[in-house]
């Protein structure tokens, strides 16, 4: 991985990131009548700056944030002598309402940001789609005892013709354990097939949490395909290439990209055959596993096989939206990972999830990287998701973040006066404390995964 590309990667997606949540916080600052004395993207040194008929525009030399200075942030009444500004432009004295949206506006853009992302994605290039071909079949199944085999396409439930997958996924979901009639196509043989499904509980892929669906013990045909290989790994000894399709791990089918990571996974220390579909030809050749110690979702260590691989799912097509139904899935898109966000925060604050899934920069860099590698689609959604992030973290309740002087706010609309200044600026300095502690502990985590730490042993 080149050391100036990540870096370039991390600089873009911050930087539109943090652009993005300023211009929010300044439009409306604006908007609402309050003076902007400095813009600034980033901190520490300025690297560059410029004077618009008001305000000072800086770039600055730390790209981990930025900030909005407007005129009057503190009522001269509480720091007591006169003002040395036009009240009228002063953010202090104007209503709780401009003062609230002022502040809620650079979350609030993330989180726009994020739906025009999707959006974009989804107009422009659309959702991956694939065909309702049968994958694997578990033993003892409907699927199984309706005689459906790996390979066989599904092309009408209960004579309604389907396209894809996810349209008999529906269907199944839909059912609630009533019996659905399937139109089955077997090469140039046509069945109708009786199929009831089962309610099973599974496990998020996530969090791991259990729930209760809809079953017919039939996967679909993801084939997975290489995405990278890591320069001097296993899979580049062993003559692995982007792009191959693999069919099979030690002789055993597998048919989506979590069937081939596991069959790696299992493997650590040992060699084993893998075949692949590449263009025309299919070939077979050997791999060892490097055995590696890592930390599973409920913070135990244990070790697994890696070969050096990027593994997704190859795509058969794309299907657009229209720019309506873009807009509408971008935003349902961006509530689902607001969501996602807010529940891994909170099982990191209850400890339900090890805090070593924290992650700080150096980590965001390492993917930005990986992203941008798979194309510029990915780029753009991983900047999307990133942006949820940062506008979630920042509605957190903590001094220093827009979060807790909403919270002030929101005190003050209860008790009719303003938070005393004493008392917000010791809030804001535990919140400082708190914040550079994370983000120490953040670091730490990266340089642990990559194990930089190495050097030192």
């Amino acid at each position: 991985m080149s050391t100036l590309t990540t870096i370039a990667s991390f600089v873009i997606v911050i930087g539109i990131l943090i652009l993005v949540h300023e211009l929010g916080h300044f439009a409306v600052a604006r908007w609402t009548g309050v003076g902007v004395e400095r813009f600034s993207i980033g901190f520490g040194p300025v690297l560059a700056r410029w004077r618009g008929s008001e305000t000072e525009y800086c770039l600055s030399a730390i790209p981990m944030g930025g900030y909005v200075k407007m005129v009057g942030e503190e009522n001269p009444l509480e720091g007591g002598g006169a003002p040395v500004f036009d009240p009228a432009k002063a953010f202090a004295l104007k209503p709780l309402w401009a003062r609230f949206l002022i502040v809620f506006a650079g979350p609030g853009m993330n989180l726009v940001l994020a739906v025009v992302i999707f959006a974009a994605v989804l107009a422009s290039i659309g959702r991956p789609v694939w065909p309702a071909v049968i994958g694997r079949v578990a033993d003892e199944g409907p699927a199984m005892a309706a005689g459906l085999r790996a390979g066989d396409t599904v092309i009408a439930v209960d004579g309604h013709p389907l396209a894809y997958w996810e349209d008999l996924d529906r269907a199944v979901a839909g059912s609630n354990g009533r019996s659905l009639q399937l139109t089955v196509s077997s090469g140039s043989d046509q069945r109708t097939v009786a199929i009831t499904p089962r309610r099973m509980t599974t496990r998020d892929p996530i969090f791991k949490e259990a729930r209760e669906v809809w079953d017919v013990g039939a996967g679909p045909q993801l084939t997975p395909q290489i995405g990278s290989v890591t320069a001097g790994s296993p899979a580049e000894r062993a003559g692995l290439r982007v792009g191959d399709a693999v069919v099979d791990v030690a002789g055993q089918p597998v048919f989506t990209p979590e069937e081939l990571m596991q069959a790696i996974q299992k493997r650590g220390g040992q060699t084993f055959t893998i075949t692949v579909q590449r263009g025309e030809r299919r070939e077979t050749m050997n791999v060892t596993a490097t055995a590696v110690k890592e930390k599973n979702p409920t913070g135990q260590e244990v070790e697994i096989g890696r070969v050096g691989v990027g593994i997704v799912t190859k795509v058969v097509r794309y299907e657009p939206y229209g720019a309506v139904a873009a807009v509408g899935q971008g935003a349902l898109k961006t509530w689902d990972m607001t969501v996602l966000t807010a529940k891994g925060l909170w099982k990191l604050v209850t400890l339900e999830l090890p805090l070593s899934n924290l992650g700080g920069p150096i980590q965001i860099a390492a993917e930005g990287e990986r992203q941008r590698r798979e194309g510029l689609p990915s780029l753009a959604l991983f900047t999307a998701v990133i942006s949820v992030n940062l506008a979630v973290l920042n509605l957190l309740p903590v001094p220093m973040l827009d979060g807790g002087h909403l919270l002030f706010f929101v005190i003050e609309g209860v008790l009719g006066r303003p938070v005393s200044l004493k008392k917000r600026e010791a809030a804001q300095q535990l919140g400082l404390v708190l914040l550079l502690l994370l983000m120490v502990f953040a670091i730490y985590n990266d340089l642990v995964r990559i194990d930089a730490f190495k050097f030192f042993k």
